[in-house]
C-alpha cells in the first residue's frame, strides 16, 4: 500500500498551500504574501485602526478653519512616518493625488462662494477661499491617515479581525478578501495577455504595435480570465459551507492593551493639535 500525503490546510481566505515550479525544484506561492509587520502600527488591531480612521475622518467635518486642520495635518505627516515607518518618498508621492483634488477644491470655492473680495474687482472671495483651504486641508488629513492604515494593515488580517471583533459575516468578509486578491493580480494577468499577444504578432522591425484594437483584444482577454477566476472563486467558498454558525480562526488577530494604547495617543494628538491650533 502507499501512503498518501496529507493535504496542507488552509485558512478561509488563505494564500493556500505552496505549488512545485517545474520539474518540482522551486516551491511558488498561489497567493499573494502578506506585508510583514515590522512596524508599530502594523502590529495593531485592524478593527481598531479602522474605527481611529473613521471617526478621524468624521471629527474633520466639523472645521471650517484651516489653522487646526493643518495642525492636524503636520501631526498626522509625522504620525504616520514614525508609527507605520512608510518612507518620506512613498508618503510625499501618495499625497499628490489628494493635493491636486485640493486644489481643485480651492480654485472652485474661491470663485464660486459668495463674499468679500479678496483684491477689489477680482472675483475671489475671502470667505470662498478659506472654506476652500479648509476642505483641501480636510482630504488631505484623511488622505494621511488612510495611507498610514493601508500601508499597515494587511488584507488578510483586516478580514479575520473584522470576524473576529466587529462580527462582519464570514460571507462578506472571505468573497471582499478575494475580489482585492483579483484585482491585486490583474497587472501581471495583463502583462500575461501583452506578452502573449507580443509573441503572435508578425515579424517586424521595432517593437510590436499596441493600437486601440489591440488595447480591446488585450482587454477583452483580461475579462474573459477574470470571469473564468471568479467562477471558480466562488465555487470555493461555497464548498466552505460559509454559512451563519460560528467558525473556528486560524492565526486568530488579537486585540490589547497597546490597542487602549493607541487610541489615547490619537485620541489626545487630535486634542492638543486643535487646542493648539486654536490658541494661537
Amino acid at each position: 500500500m502507499t501512503a498518501v500525503e496529507p493535504r496542507a490546510a488552509t485558512e478561509p481566505g488563505g494564500t493556500g498551500p505552496e505549488e512545485t515550479g517545474p520539474g518540482g525544484t522551486s516551491p511558488v506561492t498561489t497567493g499573494s504574501a502578506a506585508p510583514t509587520a515590522t512596524s508599530w502600527l502594523a502590529r495593531r488591531n485592524p478593527t481598531v485602526k479602522a474605527a481611529i480612521l473613521l471617526a478621524a475622518s468624521l471629527a474633520t467635518l466639523g472645521f471650517l478653519d484651516p489653522r487646526p486642520l493643518l495642525a492636524l495635518y503636520a501631526l498626522a505627516l509625522v504620525a504616520v512616518a514614525a508609527s507605520a515607518r512608510v518612507p518620506a518618498r512613498t508618503l510625499l508621492l501618495a499625497q499628490v493625488p489628494f493635493v491636486v483634488f485640493g486644489v481643485g477644491l480651492v480654485a472652485v470655492n474661491a470663485l464660486s462662494r459668495p463674499g468679500t473680495p479678496l483684491v477689489e474687482g477680482a472675483p475671489v472671495s475671502v470667505e470662498g477661499l478659506t472654506v476652500g483651504v479648509a476642505l483641501a486641508l480636510r482630504g488631505l488629513v484623511i488622505g494621511v491617515l488612510t495611507i498610514g492604515f493601508l500601508s499597515s494593515t494587511p488584507p488578510r488580517d483586516l478580514m479575520v479581525s473584522l470576524v473576529q471583533h466587529a462580527r462582519l459575516s464570514p460571507r462578506y468578509a472571505y468573497s471582499i478578501l478575494a475580489g482585492h486578491r483579483m484585482l491585486a493580480a490583474m497587472p501581471a494577468r495583463w502583462a500575461t495577455v501583452r506578452a502573449a499577444q507580443a509573441v503572435r504578432a508578425p515579424l517586424r522591425r521595432g517593437r510590436p504595435r499596441f493600437g486601440l484594437a489591440d488595447a480591446g483584444r488585450a482587454a477583452f482577454a483580461l475579462l474573459v480570465t477574470s470571469i473564468r477566476s471568479s467562477e471558480r472563486i466562488a465555487l470555493a467558498l461555497e464548498s466552505r459551507g460559509l454559512g451563519e454558525r460560528p467558525r473556528t480562526v486560524w492565526r486568530p488577530v488579537p486585540i490589547g492593551r497597546a490597542d487602549v494604547v493607541l487610541v489615547l495617543l490619537v485620541v489626545a494628538g487630535w486634542a492638543a493639535a486643535v487646542v493648539l491650533a486654536i490658541s494661537l
